[in-house]
């Protein structure tokens, strides 16, 4: 499964793009399969250290495997919160609700 979302890391690796949209690249797909996107996004990291990756994602579980300098909470498509990676930890505690409101 998720063929598709390893091509495309398999594209961000071989394109090396300065600036890259993933949106969703964990969508779908099941734990192995979400560890070898987040390998081959974590290896672009790696290799080029320079680049910059906005990762829209509803799920936190791939940010955990990587190295995030900033997240962004939107909500109706707002920024109802920023911090660094210590907010993932915040959510998976204690999930989204606080932002709702």
């Amino acid at each position: 499964g998720g063929e598709k979302k390893k091509a495309e890391s398999f594209q961000l690796l071989m394109l090396k793009p300065d600036f890259a949209i993933l949106d969703e690249p964990d969508s779908g797909l099941d734990v192995d399969a979400v560890r070898t996107v987040s390998k081959g996004i974590r290896e672009y990291q790696n290799l080029h250290k320079e680049g910059t990756m906005l990762i829209i994602t509803h799920s936190t579980k791939i940010l955990e495997a990587l190295h995030v300098d900033r997240v962004h909470v939107l909500v109706d498509g707002r920024i109802r919160e920023s911090g660094d990676a210590s907010l993932i930890e915040e959510i998976n505690q204690n999930g989204y609700e606080r932002f709702l409101k």
